[in-house]
């Protein structure tokens, strides 16, 4: 669907912080470039109804980013040959005492 200038149509608006009605205020290849809010009546970029992620959003992927290129991947554990079934140590469980 192609827009005309002074189209309602919805977008978010920065300055209002919610999704509200807008009126086209100039085309690029027929679509919406520019609009107006018709509460607040400020001018920006036409979103596509999508708010911006927040400042905080972004810092704390920036933060997880540098985590995890700080942590070195664990090191190839080598796989132990099969032995004898006799050969075999019985393993302790944590926590419990060696029966008398």
């Amino acid at each position: 669907m192609d827009a005309r200038l002074g189209d309602v149509i919805d977008d978010f608006c920065v300055k209002c912080r919610r999704l509200t009605n807008h009126s086209v205020v100039s085309l690029l290849s027929g679509a919406a470039a520019k609009v107006r809010c018709r509460t607040c009546y400020s001018d920006h970029d036409y979103r596509n109804e999508q708010a911006p992620p927040s400042k905080k959003d972004l810092k704390k992927a920036e933060l997880f980013n540098a985590v995890l290129s700080g942590v070195a991947p664990p090191p190839a554990v080598p796989e132990e040959p099969a032995d004898d079934a006799g050969s075999k140590k019985t393993a302790k469980k944590p926590g419990k005492r060696a029966e008398a």
